[in-house]
Parts: structure tokens; C-alpha cells; sequence
């Protein structure tokens, strides 16, 4: 019950906020907006408000924003296909947008319930080098091998980019500076290098909000890498999940905690917005190069081949969404 509430949250949130993007610029652009849906398949139940259908459908794979005029001709001055290219791209790109700035908000939020790690030492743990090496709680460090340190995270980065080289790390101790050389081991269970350090930490609102922006940041990158190590053929298949694995990995959050489930969450709403702005039929990506072949070449791809082309891509999508949830089903052993 617990996974499937955590997973019925993390859906909802992700989803709507994605379709929100593109429903809320669609609307203040004056597009005719015909349904704003979440989920997809048969419909449960609607309201109607004005022009639009507000609906929730079974299927909770997704969701949709219908507009005039978007993937059919239309002559309806509210219509889609008769905005400007800038905003047609501000419509299409918005739904990947508030992803991002979901991830944001809830890794802030987490970011606040379980506090921000600050540069200053909580415990340094004895028989490890940084306590051998005269390193002691309450000790703030303020370098390590003359690299200013502005975050917890620079710390782990410095020790790891020395490769196992002694550092020099200097702290302040009673408002007195002090230098102490230290040299890394390495942690066999996490496989990185360490000092035998962890931080204080402390609730602060600004702080929580520049984590979030961080942790976003830091798992764009990781995106970044991902796709680079797919064309250089280091992904194999079993790297990959999808609605399955999605579910399995909220409900081991949900073991943990609701702020778990959050943090999961944002890494889910980075996932769906970096993965929809991909260049691939029926995602916002190659709507956004459509149109941008529509700017460059000076008019429009005709609507009835342009709909062709993502049909196709989502026909391709959904049959690889079914072949990675048969290996989620085997990977981490549903049944």
C-alpha cells in the first residue's frame, strides 16, 4: 500500500506539472486549449471549464495538453499552427521547463527536512586519516591543496580529483588557522575516495534552495553523461527502466521516508524533462525541431506528415516501453 500511494504521489506530481508547463503558456498565449489530461487511454471522469475538458484517464503512463490546431490544419485564429514559432517553441519547451523547476523545489525541500550540509566538521572518525592527522569536529575547512571549499560537495570532489595524492587541508580551529596533510584510502563498499569526515549540517531556507538548484544541476550532468556513454556503446540494457523500475525505486524510497520519495521525485521530474526535449518522433524534442526546420526553411512541415512521423515514434515508444518493463519484471524480480 505504501509503494503504491508513494508511486500514485511521484506520478501525479511529475505528470501534472510537465502537462501544467504546457497548458499555462498554451493558455496565456491565447491557444484554444480542448483538454488538459492526465494519464491516457480510456477516460474516468471529467469536468469542464470553458473551452477546455479537464480529465483523468486510466492508463498512468503520461499525459496531454490538446490544442486547435496542433497537429491538424486549422483556421481557427486560437489555433496552435497559427502562433508565432517563439511561441509555439515557449509552448512546446514549457512542459520540460517545470520539470526542472519541480526537481528544484522538492530537492530543496528535502534539502530543508534533512539539512544542508555546511564545510564544518560534525565528527572526524578515529583510526582514519583525517583523525590520525589532527582533524577534529567543530574544525571548518575553508581549502584542500589551495582549492577554495564553498560546499560539502567541493570536499568530496578535491579528495577524488587528487587520486589518492596527499592534500593539504586547511581549517579554522578557535579562530586560528591551521594546515594538516592527509592521504585518502579508498572505500571498497562506495568505491571513492575518503578522509573519514562528515559534516554538521543546518536547516536554513537559502541554503535548501541553492541544494536544489545544485542537486538539479548535478543530475543534468549526469543525464549529459548518460548520453554520451550510449553513443560510445558503454549502456547496455539492463542500465535502463522504465515504469516498472520507476515503481520499484519509489517504493524502496518509501521504506525510507516520505523525504526520500520527494528526492526520488525531483529525480524522476529531471528524468522526464531531459528525456522529452530528446530529438525523437512524438516527444516535445522533435516538435522543437520541426519547428525549428519550420524557421530556417520558412514554412511549416505539412501537419498530416509531421503527425505521421509521431505516430510512428510513439508506436516505437510504446513497444520499447513494453520490452524494458518485461526486463524490470526479470531485473528486480516482481513475480
Amino acid at each position: 500500500m505504501k509503494t503504491a500511494l508513494a508511486t500514485i504521489f511521484v506520478f501525479f506530481i511529475v505528470v501534472v506539472f510537465h502537462e501544467f508547463g504546457h497548458f499555462i503558456i498554451a493558455k496565456i498565449s491565447g491557444i484554444k486549449v480542448h483538454e488538459f489530461a492526465i494519464g491516457m487511454g480510456p477516460q474516468l471522469f471529467k469536468i469542464n471549464k470553458g473551452d477546455t475538458d479537464y480529465s483523468l484517464r486510466l492508463l498512468p503512463i503520461g499525459g496531454y495538453v490538446r490544442m486547435e490546431g496542433e497537429d491538424e490544419y486549422s483556421e481557427d485564429a486560437r489555433s496552435f499552427s497559427k502562433k508565432p514559432i517563439g511561441t509555439r517553441m515557449a509552448v512546446i519547451a514549457a512542459g520540460a521547463i517545470m520539470n526542472f523547476i519541480l526537481a528544484i523545489i522538492v530537492f530543496s525541500i528535502y534539502s530543508y527536512n534533512v539539512g544542508v550540509p555546511t564545510t564544518t566538521i560534525d565528527e572526524a572518525t578515529e583510526k582514519l586519516p583525517a583523525y590520525e592527522s589532527g582533524l577534529r569536529s567543530g574544525d571548518t575547512i575553508i581549502s584542500i591543496n589551495n582549492f577554495k571549499v564553498n560546499s560539502w560537495g567541493d570536499i568530496s570532489k578535491i579528495i577524488n580529483a587528487a587520486q589518492g595524492e596527499k592534500i593539504t587541508v586547511l581549517v579554522t580551529r578557535n579562530e586560528k588557522e591551521h594546515n594538516f596533510t592527509i592521504k585518502p584510502i579508498i572505500n571498497k563498499e562506495e568505491n571513492r575516495l575518503i578522509i573519514g569526515i562528515s559534516p554538521k549540517t543546518t536547516r536554513s531556507l537559502s541554503l535548501a534552495i541553492k541544494s536544489g538548484f545544485q542537486n538539479m544541476i548535478m543530475i543534468l550532468g549526469l543525464m549529459f553523461q548518460f548520453i554520451a556513454m550510449l553513443f560510445k556503446g558503454k549502456v547496455s540494457s539492463g542500465d535502463i527502466s522504465g515504469p516498472v523500475g520507476i515503481v520499484y525505486l519509489v517504493g524502496e524510497a518509501a521504506k525510507s521516508g516520505f523525504q526520500y520519495v520527494l528526492y526520488v521525485a525531483g529525480f524522476i521530474s529531471i528524468n522526464l524533462g531531459f528525456f522529452n526535449l530528446l530529438p525523437i518522433p512524438a516527444l516535445d524534442g522533435s516538435r522543437l525541431v520541426f519547428l525549428l526546420f519550420e524557421l530556417i526553411r520558412g514554412k511549416p512541415v505539412k501537419p498530416e506528415r509531421e503527425g505521421f512521423i509521431h505516430f510512428i515514434g510513439f508506436v516505437f515508444l510504446i513497444a520499447l516501453m513494453l520490452i524494458v518493463a518485461y526486463k524490470d519484471i526479470i531485473k528486480f524480480n516482481i513475480f
